[in-house]
């Protein structure tokens, strides 16, 4: 029985000689995103920013497309639906209105005539930017730990040097992922974070596939040069990288297009994780090990100097 391969067998591409192009690429893209950030900032859902929100009860499945086109001409700013349980039940978010109490009073009675007698209203809430600034620093604190929980990981499985280069990986696509969204003004709420978190365990698994493999070849080519070793360990694993990556996306592509715009963030925060992922599992993380001081299986260490200078060339 054939395997499908979309990488031939005995690839032999040269990443470690290019690490530098890479180096460059990767250090530009960070102080892009960062810039952005700074600069433009994000487009904060109202999950960040504050609003209002309704839980409402439809007569039968709700249509959420002829639902966002009743609210859309009201001119009430940015305005989310999405199913919330049932499917007659449906949760409406509403951006903080300009003005005090009043003024969000008179938008849900806006959105209460726009959509009719025939709706249940089972909640009214207004989140305020206390609440907001909670969540905002929520998000932020679960990012840092789910970084923290795996550079500790990767130090246990493998040594500290694979745990430093995995997690220099993992902060340069979150850092990139902040900045496509600053650089689009797509909406960043919760759904993003959760993509945000999701990426980071996509990238490392890609990661440990990788460098479980150089772990292997440390120990099997006790004379061969570490930028040699390094390009074999991710030309042997990369069909499997390769593979794994263009079945995900197919299934993010679907999501993208038919899911709706209730997800079409977290989608597209997927879509660039996995390319950006994948990216910094091979041409980031492993050519950052030559930089290292990286143990062979007998527990000699080479010196960082000679590793770059003389093996890799």
């Amino acid at each position: 029985m054939r395997h499908l391969r979309l990488i031939p067998a005995g690839t032999k591409i040269r990443f470690i000689e290019r690490r530098k192009v890479f180096f460059v690429f990767s250090a530009l893209l960070i102080a892009a995103s960062v810039a952005l950030f700074v600069v433009k900032g994000l487009n904060y859902g109202i999950d960040f920013k504050g609003g209002i929100l309704l839980d409402i009860r439809t007569q039968g499945p709700a249509n959420l497309g002829e639902l966002r086109r009743s609210l859309a001409g009201l001119g009430l700013g940015e305005v989310a639906l999405q199913e919330f349980g049932a499917p007659d039940d449906v949760l409406i978010r509403l951006q903080k209105q300009q003005g005090g109490e009043e003024s969000q009073q008179v938008a849900v009675a806006l959105v209460k005539e726009a959509l009719g007698p025939n709706v249940e209203y089972r909640r009214t809430e207004f989140v305020g930017p206390k609440v907001s600034e909670e969540l905002f620093w929520d998000g932020i604190y679960a990012v840092t730990a789910a970084i923290l929980a795996i550079l500790v990981y990767i130090w246990f499985r493998f040594e500290w040097q694979f745990g430093l280069a995995a997690v220099v990986a993992l902060v340069h696509d979150v850092l990139s992922t902040i900045g496509i969204f600053s650089l689009l003004g797509l909406e960043f709420n919760l759904s993003t974070v959760a993509a945000v978190l999701t990426i980071a365990g996509y990238s490392i698994n890609d990661t440990v596939v990788v460098f479980d493999r150089v772990r292997e070849n440390l120990r099997k080519y006790k004379k061969m040069s570490l930028g040699e070793l390094f390009n074999l360990s991710i030309n042997q694993t990369l069909s499997r990288t390769v593979m794994t990556s263009v079945t995900t996306l197919l299934a993010l592509g679907a999501l993208y297009v038919l899911g709706g715009e209730v997800i079409r963030g977290f989608s597209f925060g997927m879509i660039w994780g996995v390319v950006i992922g994948t990216y910094s599992s091979i041409c980031l993380a492993v050519p950052l090990l030559l930089y290292l001081n990286v143990r062979r299986g007998s527990g000699a260490s080479q010196s960082a100097g000679k590793t770059v200078g003389e093996e890799a060339g």
